[in-house]
């Protein structure tokens, strides 16, 4: 009896602490449930794409950067001479005619007239103006001074002759194309033109087919192409292809002004140092909203480059920013384009030109670049604003100042391949093939990404492997392939007997007794002639192609020993230069 009722009062004491208990645990659950509800949903994209920043230790002499990741101020050793291209003594440009290509005076029918107008910004309208000579040459027609672009995005009001010397350009190719400034009057009365637009990539058979029977027919014989970009085929019999050279690479020279100042700010990198490096950054908002890729800033970032990206309306909507990213299809940043210049060998007292617009996020942007490469000019740090007064009002003449110093430059430096990577791509291997430097994105995001758990050995090691075959050396890129303004393989030529031996990377050896225009010939001779590109005629259709097809920084290309990705040829206006 004396144990129930040692029983029974514990059970009562213990029966009162329930109640007790279990609104505790009620007020625990309530309280986990509301922090839940509150918190912000975590974000994946955020998380993974903040990399910790190369942080600087200016006690050190030898060395910079964080404990485990340590950039050394001379640069990681490559082994190979940084400012050459080896074996760039054994090609050289070559865009004579041949004999059998007849002269202008032969050809040309009179009262037979082409007119052109190009699209989008200098270097878009430069391959407008090198494609319009050889179309004009097609047609066997008289060119008109092509017209420049004044209503695009670029809104500069400069015309031909404010650009180009337009009486070298006429008189140059007066041998290949007959080129007037006007259309002539007709009595009293100027001809007026028939506006038409060519299929994008149209082939010689395109032009004889479309527009050749449209001039035939017409009393006045005169013709006007519109948005004149991309409308030649990338492939043409080596006689007009070698045109397409002496039109770019001769015959397109700027105003005396713009040489002059362009000249004077080579001089003035030359002075600070018997090297440099020009840099063609294009790290713009306007970029990165048309990229759609993230960099980590945030929600700030995501509403400032998406209201900029909902300004044309054609654009699809981005639906993983970070995928655009992981598949190489986005600029690197500033800090990572340092990064890899500094693991290719190219030390801290190395003096860098910048060619760029506003940079995104300013100058917390480029603090990094900096930290890596003090020696950091632009053409306004290097030029006074009286010298840049009479072109700083015209964006085509401000970029035509740009392309002379990266033209010059020892090595070059693309971040995007737009126009204007891809002409001075093609231009530098025309000219000697010195260096011309595009990252691997696609496999260089990886490695960016988890850099903090690497050494610097380890990192530079992996960046010179990956650049193999990025890096502007001759034979890189097949002959015929990739743009030809990027790859005028059929105008370089080898010298006779040079030998290439195969290396790690794969390439294969190379027997260059012959020259690479037989290659092309043979490229020629693959295409059929009755081929005609199924490209939209119609303006909405053509737009839906630039915006589908975008993808300025890596599409496939075959390059030899890598696995190489070339953009689209298709870019809109904004990021095309």
């Amino acid at each position: 009896m004396a144990f129930q009722r040692r029983r029974n009062h514990y059970y009562n004491r213990f029966r009162f602490l329930i109640p007790f208990i279990s609104s505790i645990f009620g007020a625990l659950l309530l309280f986990f449930a509301l922090l839940s509800f509150l918190a912000p949903s975590p974000n994946v994209s955020d998380h993974t794409r903040r990399i910790p920043p190369v942080q600087f230790n200016s006690a050190s002499d030898k060395a910079i950067g964080v404990a485990h990741f340590r950039v050394p101020r001379n640069g990681a050793r490559s082994g190979r001479d940084l400012w050459t291209s080896r074996n760039a003594k054994f090609y050289s440009g070559c865009s004579n005619a041949s004999n059998k290509f007849r002269k202008a005076n032969a050809i040309t029918h009179p009262n037979r007239y082409l007119l052109i107008a190009t699209s989008g910004g200098l270097n878009q309208q430069r391959t407008g103006i090198t494609d319009a000579v050889v179309a004009a040459r097609i047609l066997n027609a008289t060119l008109i001074v092509p017209k420049l672009d004044q209503k695009s995005f670029w809104k500069d009001s400069s015309n031909f002759s404010e650009i180009f010397n337009v009486d070298w350009f006429i008189s140059f190719l007066s041998k290949d194309v007959k080129i007037i400034h006007h259309l002539p009057k007709r009595g009293r009365k100027t001809w007026n033109a028939h506006s038409m637009r060519v299929p994008r990539k149209c082939s010689e058979r395109c032009y004889q087919n479309r527009v050749l029977p449209v001039l035939l027919k017409r009393m006045c014989q005169a013709i006007q192409l519109s948005k004149f970009d991309y409308r030649l085929a990338n492939k043409l019999e080596t006689d007009l292809q070698k045109l397409r050279c002496r039109v770019n690479y001769h015959a397109l020279k700027f105003t005396d002004s713009i040489e002059k100042m362009g000249e004077k700010l080579v001089h003035r990198m030359r002075a600070r140092s018997m090297h440099y490096i020009a840099l063609h950054l294009r790290f713009e908002p306007d970029m990165l909203a048309f990229s759609g890729c993230y960099y980590g800033g945030g929600e700030k970032e995501r509403r400032e480059l998406g209201k900029i990206r909902r300004r044309w309306k054609t654009l699809h909507q981005v639906s993983n920013p970070e995928k655009e990213r992981r598949h190489g299809k986005c600029p690197l940043t500033p800090e990572e384009v340092g990064l890899m210049l500094r693991a290719l060998g190219y030390g801290q007292d190395v003096h860098i030109y910048v060619a760029s617009g506003e940079v995104y996020g300013g100058e917390e942007t480029l603090a990094p670049l900096k930290a890596l490469f003090p020696n950091f000019y632009s053409k306004e740090t290097i030029a006074s604003k009286q010298e840049l007064e009479k072109f700083s009002s015209y964006s085509s003449r401000m970029a035509a100042l740009d392309f002379i110093v990266c033209d010059e430059s020892d090595v070059f430096v693309t971040n995007n391949n737009g126009n204007m990577a891809r002409i001075l791509a093609g231009r530098r291997r025309y000219f000697g093939h010195k260096p011309t430097i595009r990252p691997n994105a696609k496999k260089l995001y990886r490695l960016f990404t988890n850099r903090a758990n690497m050494t610097w050995g380890a990192f530079s090691s992996r960046v010179r492997t990956y650049q193999r075959g990025f890096m502007g050396e001759p034979n890189e890129m097949r002959p015929g392939r990739g743009e030809f303004h990027e790859n005028p393989s059929p105008c370089i030529c080898e010298e006779a007997g040079f030998h290439v031996k195969s290396d790690n990377s794969g390439r294969r050896k190379h027997d260059t007794t012959r020259r690479r225009d037989e290659a092309a010939t043979v490229g020629d001779n693959q295409n059929n002639d009755d081929y005609e590109p199924e490209w939209p005629d119609s303006e909405e259709e053509e737009e839906q192609v630039e915006f589908q097809d975008k993808d300025p920084f890596n599409t496939s290309v075959e390059y030899e020993g890598s696995n190489y990705e070339e953009p689209s040829l298709e870019l809109e206006e904004i990021l095309s230069d």
